[in-house]
C-alpha cells in the first residue's frame, strides 16, 4: 500500500499518473461506491455517479492542494456528484427532492441488488425522510463510522454543527421507526 503523499505525487506526475490512478481506483472504488449508493439508492445510478466521480478526480488531481486528506477531497467530489445527480433526476421528473428520495427508497423492495432485510429497509425509509444534510451526516457517522473531523473535512461544516445534525437525525429516525406500522 502506497502512502498518501507518494500516491499524490505519482498522481500529479504525467509519467506515473495512470498507474497511480489504477492503484487509487482499487483502493477507494468500493468505499466511494457505497457512499454514493446510500445517496442515490439505485445500483445503476451509483455506478454512473462513481464513474463520473473518478473522471472528475482524474481530471482535477493536478489541482489538489493537499489542504485536506486525499480521501476527504475525493469523498467531497463523490458527495457533490451524487447530490447533483439526484437533484437533476428530481428536476427532470418535476418533483421535490424529498419526494424523489421517497420514491427511490420505495423501489428498494423490488431491487434485486438490495440485500437488506426488513429492518434495514425500514431504516432506509427513515433515513430518506431526513433533510439531505442530515442524511449525509447520519450515513457517514453511522454506516461508514467516520469521525466528526473527517465528516467536517468532507462537508466543510463545523464539528459542532455535525454533532447537532447527527443527534437530530437519530431522534427523527427513532421516532419514524417507533411510529412505523
Amino acid at each position: 500500500m502506497i502512502d498518501e503523499i507518494t500516491l499524490i505525487d505519482q498522481l500529479q506526475q504525467s509519467k506515473t499518473k495512470e498507474t497511480a490512478f489504477r492503484h487509487l481506483l482499487s483502493q477507494y472504488k468500493e468505499r466511494l461506491y457505497w457512499h454514493i449508493r446510500k445517496i442515490v439508492i439505485s445500483h445503476d445510478d451509483a455506478d454512473d455517479v462513481l464513474q463520473n466521480t473518478f473522471i472528475k478526480i482524474f481530471k482535477n488531481i493536478d489541482n489538489f492542494k493537499r489542504d485536506s486528506k486525499l480521501y476527504s477531497w475525493m469523498y467531497r467530489i463523490a458527495t457533490n456528484e451524487a447530490i447533483t445527480f439526484i437533484n437533476k433526476k428530481a428536476k427532470e421528473k418535476n418533483i421535490d427532492i424529498n419526494d424523489y428520495q421517497q420514491q427511490l427508497v420505495s423501489s428498494l423492495d423490488s431491487d434485486l441488488l438490495f440485500t437488506g432485510d426488513e429492518v434495514q429497509l425500514i431504516l432506509q425509509k427513515a433515513i430518506a425522510t431526513l433533510p439531505q444534510k442530515q442524511q449525509l451526516v447520519f450515513n457517514m457517522k453511522y454506516f461508514e463510522e467516520m469521525k466528526y473531523e473527517e465528516i467536517s473535512d468532507v462537508l466543510e461544516t463545523s464539528v459542532g454543527a455535525l454533532k447537532a445534525s447527527y443527534h437530530i437525525a437519530v431522534k427523527k429516525i427513532e421516532k419514524f421507526i417507533k411510529n412505523y406500522n
